[in-house]
């Protein structure tokens, strides 16, 4: 994404992620990226370079690079708060922010759809990493005539400058809500999420009302730069880890992370792999700072025959992962509420095996600031 300061020797340069960058811009080789590819590795005999309009950053990238340079965000103005923007728009008066992309996620053979949704706010509503935007979809409320619809929470799934650096947009992780007739097979559109949808269907230029942001709880800590950071999701809930990773290992920003950032992501199959070009480039470039561990339900199997969930591929490594929560490690969870029992479950296994305590465990996690949960 940015230009490099090594000795010019033939390589194939990997572009980061088929979401980081707007996907209708650019073609190269016939591989498309408006569409979700596996890998997008690109064999370039000479400089590559990007533009697009709108002022947005202009990407000039050269075969000899061995670690892609970070890329320079502005402004740099967004790093001197003290403490997290809360609250700055309320249910009653939204802002109205603008619709700048909307790009699928998954392949063909994933359980439903994910979109990848920019929108623009012009700067006008700054976030922190780890907070949530509220949306209101347009229309009447069924359940409260005369009234607009309730206000849905997503987490934002970019760094506090979005996916243009510019600090004027904000990036969505979505799936699309449907409801099945347990009876018939059938697909019943009344009952389907109505935010959700009204999302995915959206179209660049389309006004979309938005809240907030609010959170605390999944704030980033940046005063220990050495810091571990654990991080568990399942499906969407990597929306926020996104943003994380891209202020540590993509970003020139103040905040140096020279720590380990641990990533378990679970899903159903390979096709429902969300960003996984972007993580992959991370884990290439900075393998002694980045750790990324896959759990695909449809695919792999556990130890004992069943299907591979994200708290079977965390027992796989829970010595590992005990030994950092007792030098001082965050650990984050982020997803469906239906993911905590079974992660709760193995911990709590796992802690007895070791001869310890889990409730006091995890009271000792709490107090010190390192269990940090938002599920929906």
């Amino acid at each position: 994404m940015a230009h490099s300061a090594l000795s010019q020797v033939p390589a194939t340069v990997s572009i980061y992620s088929d979401a980081s960058l707007p996907k209708s811009v650019f073609k190269f080789n016939n591989v498309s990226f408006h569409e979700k590819t596996r890998t997008s590795h690109l064999s370039l005999d000479s400089k590559v370079g990007i533009s697009w309009s709108r002022s947005r950053p202009v990407i000039c990238m050269s075969v000899q690079q061995a670690r892609t340079a970070k890329v320079a965000v502005s402004p740099l103005s967004l790093e001197d708060a003290k403490e997290p923007p809360l609250h700055l728009y309320k249910n009653k008066e939204p802002y109205t922010g603008t619709i700048v992309s909307v790009d699928r996620l998954v392949g063909p053979k994933a359980p439903g759809e994910t979109c990848h949704i920019v929108i623009d706010h012009g700067g006008n509503l700054p976030y922190w990493e780890g907070q949530s935007y509220g949306i209101i979809p347009p229309g009447e409320n069924p359940k409260k005539p005369g009234n607009p619809h309730n206000v849905r929470l997503y987490s934002i799934a970019s760094t506090r400058y979005g996916d243009f650096f510019d600090g004027k947009t904000a990036s969505f992780c979505v799936r699309r809500a449907v409801y099945y007739d347990p009876e018939t097979g059938k697909e019943d559109p009344s009952k389907k999420g109505v935010c959700s949808n009204f999302l995915c269907d959206s179209k660049p230029g389309d006004k979309v009302q938005i809240t907030g942001p609010s959170g605390k709880i999944m704030l980033l800590p940046e005063d220990d730069p050495k810091a571990t950071h654990i991080m568990i999701a399942t499906g969407t809930g990597v929306a926020p880890y996104r943003g994380y990773l891209r202020r540590m290992f993509m970003e020139n920003v103040p905040f140096k992370f020279n720590g380990l950032a641990w990533l378990f992501l679970g899903v159903a199959n390979s096709d429902s792999l969300l960003y996984d070009d972007e993580f992959s480039k991370y884990l290439q470039e900075y393998p002694d700072n980045f750790r990324f561990d896959r759990a695909l339900s449809r695919e792999e199997k556990n130890k004992n025959g069943g299907k591979m969930y994200v708290q079977d591929k965390i027992e796989e490594y829970s010595d590992e992962v005990f030994k950092l929560l007792d030098n001082g490690a965050h650990i984050y969870f982020c997803g469906l509420k239906g993911m905590m029992p079974g992660i709760q479950e193995t911990l709590k296994r796992v802690a007895e095996q070791r001869g310890e305590s889990w409730e006091e465990k995890l009271a000792q996690l709490k107090k010190n600031k390192q269990w940090h949960v938002e599920v929906y």
